[in-house]
């Protein structure tokens, strides 16, 4: 049961914590044993057994005993059953439970192995990156040291943000507020030029309203999947968005060929479609996808006016020391084949806990450094980089695990992390 019970936390809290449920079972045997213990003492004293006189001779006192420590594992055994009588974990639940958990770590490898960590040998040798120094030792440098330069990093600004609307409680579909998104807006905007949404419907046509009220600027995505239905409505509210003077840059899908959702073919007609509806608009139409599916297809390179790319070292299971230089190769790789088109990172981040990933490993400590080594480098190549993500993002956790949820500056609760 115990075993049972800690899979379900796991299930529901994206956290796996053996310890504190084997420190919380063994502390609750101790003071059995404790209670135990001096009970017998007084057991002693009442029924009068008396250690010097021969048990035959105090034949009572024995009864009494008998009876005692009968009667109180009997009382203990039907109250256990009795708070247990609605333990609903059968066997066929915790299987199913166990299934589940399985699926999320399978599905972590998985994302690692679509990011491109399996082809990236293959073309690593033919990218030529300018020499590029990191101005921080990270190895003199403590946490609470690192926790104020990123303050001040953030005070400085960066140059884009992925923008988090869902907040606590709420689960990806939910109806957007406009007073949610305002909020977390208004917390926001003294830190970023620029935020990125991700969808156009379901109160996320909010976004780039409110966005521009604050005098930030949109990269705004369409979600794009399977259902063909839903594409519609995404593309008819992206390209109101262009019409209406809402969106610098716009995105039709995100991952959707890293996902295999539809056809590279269909996903050019989709982006042609919105370039025809707004081509008296200045705005840039793209689609983000990882550098590696960039690198694969000449095609969607021609289709877009800008490479949306999403460069993730910690999915490819890169250490945290290696990790800026990883970067730096990944955005070569899609700059290679950009025919002089901008290359954007539309998304890089690192998560500060969960699961590790090979030799990446989740900490307040590495997603800082991530962070600072990214920005400064950026800022000093003039590389647009929106980081991932404004906000911890609770729903993820159902999802992918504690991992999912942790991406965020800001928790959940919108305070800032570090």
């Amino acid at each position: 049961m115990t075993a049972d019970v800690i899979d379900i936390d796991e299930l529901n809290s994206g956290k796996r914590r053996e310890g504190i449920f084997g420190a919380i079972y063994w502390w609750m045997v101790k003071v059995g044993f404790a209670i135990a213990g001096a009970l017998s003492g007084v057991i002693i004293w009442i029924v009068g057994f008396e250690a010097e006189i021969p048990t035959v001779e105090q034949q009572a006192s024995v009864d009494g005993l008998h009876a005692f420590f009968c009667f109180f594992p009997l009382i203990g055994t039907l109250i256990a059953m009795y708070v247990m009588k609605d333990y609903s974990v059968t066997e066929d639940r915790a299987n199913a439970i166990r299934k589940e958990l399985d699926k999320r770590k399978s599905d972590i490898e998985n994302t690692r192995d679509t990011y491109g960590s399996n082809n990236f040998l293959d073309v690593n040798s033919e990218i030529q990156l300018a020499p590029y120094t990191s101005p921080y030792n990270f190895d003199r440098i403590e946490l609470p040291q690192i926790k104020l330069m990123f303050r001040e990093l953030l005070a400085k600004g960066v140059k884009g943000l992925s923008f988090s609307p869902y907040v606590k409680g709420q689960n990806i579909g939910d109806l957007l507020s406009e007073n949610q998104i305002r909020r977390r807006m208004k917390i926001i905007q003294p830190h970023t030029e620029w935020i990125r949404s991700f969808s156009c419907t379901e109160g996320n046509e909010l976004v780039p309203n409110i966005a521009q009220q604050y005098g930030t600027k949109v990269l705004a995505g369409a979600w794009i999947s399977e259902d063909l239905e839903r594409n519609e409505q995404e593309i008819e509210a992206l390209i109101k968005l262009i019409q209406n003077d809402k969106v610098q840059v716009a995105a039709v899908g995100n991952e959707v060929l890293l996902r295999n959702d539809i056809s590279e073919e269909q996903l050019i007609e989709y982006i042609n479609r919105v370039k025809a509806a707004t081509n008296n608009k200045d705005v840039l139409i793209g689609y983000v996808d990882t550098y590696f599916e960039y690198y694969q297809r000449p095609l969607l390179v021609e289709a877009c006016d800008i490479l949306l790319v999403n460069c993730y070292p910690f999915w490819e299971g890169i250490a945290i020391d290696e990790s800026l230089d990883y970067l730096r190769t990944m955005y070569g790789v899609a700059s290679s084949v950009s025919k002089g088109k901008e290359v954007v990172i539309a998304e890089t981040g690192w998560p500060s806990q969960g699961q590790s990933v090979a030799r990446a490993h989740p900490s307040h400590f590495n997603a800082i450094r991530y962070f600072i080594e990214t920005q400064t480098w950026a800022t000093d190549n003039d590389v647009s980089v929106f980081h991932f993500s404004s906000f911890d993002e609770s729903w993820k956790v159902r999802f992918e695990g504690e991992l999912g949820g942790r991406w965020g500056l800001w928790d959940e609760n919108e305070k800032l992390k570090y």
